[in-house]
């Protein structure tokens, strides 16, 4: 019996649906994570987060938000070799390097007025991470193939043991080690602060993580072997965590504790650090999307797929879309409302937040669908840049 074989598309007018299906749903939950931060800014968690003051739904919300940073530069690095393999004359290193410029642009203009509303605290996040990831893939991809997987483990596995490594602002490396390790303000002045949210050295290891699982995804793959790739990969992952862990042995800074209740226990377990990502939150997020990856290929013809994959087919747009919505909704609500929440507008529950999330995600599917749908049809080069 021949194996089958699914045809996996490697151009924008034929993209591979289960990794648009896996992209549209972490920015679902993104959009959760941000209405979160819209309206339930008077509640806002640390990291890693204080289980003792943080309601279950909330951590729940936040752990969910967890799996978006790193999926979203997983796959870009995934991208980045398919698109390695697609004829269009163009080497992958210098689209890497125009589109990661691009986000780095992105992000200290769009991104932080839709935020922000004004230009004085500039936070770089994860599309200054994902713009940053790219510029050091474009050097990477010359590198030997087992090079390349060596390099990826080596950052994911070890940049824990940096952690003692500090700077003082007044330092030498203060400047380096805050864009590379340490979640720090860059520059702090009178008229401007920067603050480096996402450190960018994990990352790296993320992105050429995902650009070595390219060929997994190589149209000529047999389904059922990459299927079996993906599971072992994500059972290997969350097995690692597992012991890791469980023992409090390697791989977070904070160990967990038996609590006063199961539920806050499970919550101690899983109250991993972001910034910067330590190896149980990457074991935990990545090991899950290859489980995911795997589950979506299988149900690869079913209508939510599809309807999944209209999301994750314009991200960019997606992005820079929702949060102008939201600033917009906001301004609209404080101008009405005023302050209702300290110095914030914001709701009374998490589960409001819920709500709003998803009548936010049905309001902005058709303009996201239709724009894919442009995208697709569109001769011009830059609209694929969205």
């Amino acid at each position: 019996m021949t194996t089958p074989v699914i045809e996996l598309k490697t151009a924008d007018s034929q993209r591979i649906k289960s990794i648009d299906a896996l992209r549209g749903l972490v920015m679902l939950i993104m959009l959760l994570d941000h209405v979160r931060e819209r309206f339930f800014l008077h509640r806002q968690v640390s990291d890693p987060m204080d289980v003792e003051s943080t309601e279950p739904a909330l951590f729940a919300s936040r752990l969910a938000a967890h799996f978006c940073a790193p999926i979203f530069v997983f796959l870009t690095g995934l991208s980045a070799w398919l698109y390695q393999q697609s004829a269009r004359g163009e080497s992958v290193s210098i689209f890497l390097l125009k589109r990661g410029l691009l986000l780095i642009v992105l992000e200290f203009t769009l991104v932080t007025f839709s935020w922000m509303g004004n230009f004085n605290t500039i936070y770089l996040q994860v599309i200054w991470a994902i713009g940053l990831s790219m510029l050091a893939l474009a050097l990477l991809v010359k590198m030997p193939r087992i090079a390349q997987w060596l390099l990826a483990v080596g950052i994911i596995a070890l940049h824990n043991l940096l952690t003692p490594i500090q700077f003082s602002v007044d330092e030498w490396g203060y400047s380096l080690w805050t864009i590379l390790h340490d979640r720090n303000y860059w520059i702090q002045t009178d008229w401007i602060a920067i603050k480096v949210s996402y450190p960018l050295l994990p990352w790296i290891g993320v992105i050429l993580l995902g650009y070595c699982a390219g060929p997994l995804f190589d149209k000529q793959m047999p389904a059922a072997q990459r299927t079996t790739w993906l599971i072992s990969a994500g059972i290997c992952s969350l097995l690692l965590l597992l012991v890791l862990r469980g023992f409090n042995l390697y791989g977070e800074t904070l160990p967990w504790q038996t609590l006063a209740s199961p539920v806050h226990t499970l919550m101690s377990f899983f109250n991993f650090t972001k910034y910067p990502p330590s190896l149980d939150f990457l074991l935990l997020t990545l090991g899950v999307m290859a489980l995911a990856l795997a589950w979506l290929e299988r149900f690869n013809t079913a209508r939510f797929v599809s309807e999944l994959s209209q999301f994750g087919a314009a991200p960019l747009f997606f992005y820079l879309l929702h949060l102008y919505v939201l600033l917009f909704i906001y301004m609209l609500l404080f101008a009405f409302y005023g302050a209702n929440q300290g110095s914030y507008f914001g709701v009374d529950s998490i589960y409001s937040i819920w709500l709003i999330s998803v009548v936010l995600a049905l309001f902005l599917y058709w303009p996201t669908a239709l724009f894919a749908a442009y995208k697709r049809r569109s001769t011009y080069r830059w609209i694929k840049y969205l």
